[in-house]
């Protein structure tokens, strides 16, 4: 009887774990939109290691794999995750929570999506490289 019990749980874990869900049509013209509207009249630079400037307040989630920190008006950063991304991250009642080792946001650095009314950690993800969007006069 152990057994059984012990392959049921073992069926019903991996039956609940389906690979990422794919955005709907919807949710990717949305992203373009938001990512175009941000770097509009903005050329990208060399990708960056670290950010040189990081304010939270400056982030701006385009999806589940792309962040963006605005610097004033005239420059993005935009940051496409390593991996499969934040999971959940895009649904409105999730945050990102970093907690940097040192002054800079950089490459490798890992954030924790924390579901905000129910106080739990529900993933994590790691930043890639910060390519720039400045302005062209």
């Amino acid at each position: 009887m152990r057994k059984f019990s012990i392959l049921l749980t073992a069926i019903l874990v991996s039956s609940c774990m389906g690979g990422p869900l794919q955005p709907s049509p919807a949710q990717v013209a949305q992203s373009q939109e938001k990512f175009a509207k941000l770097t509009a009249g903005k050329v990208a630079g060399a990708p960056l290691s670290c950010l040189p400037s990081f304010r939270s307040s400056d982030m701006v989630v385009i999806d589940d794999d792309t962040i963006a920190f605005r610097n004033g008006p005239s420059q993005v950063y935009v940051n496409h995750m390593q991996g499969g991304g934040c999971l959940n991250l895009d649904g409105g009642r999730n945050t990102l929570v970093t907690r940097i080792p040192g002054p800079n946001l950089c490459r490798g650095d890992i954030a924790q999506v924390v579901d905000l009314p129910a106080g739990i950690t529900v993933g994590s993800c790691v930043f890639g490289d910060f390519v720039p969007y400045k302005r062209v006069r």
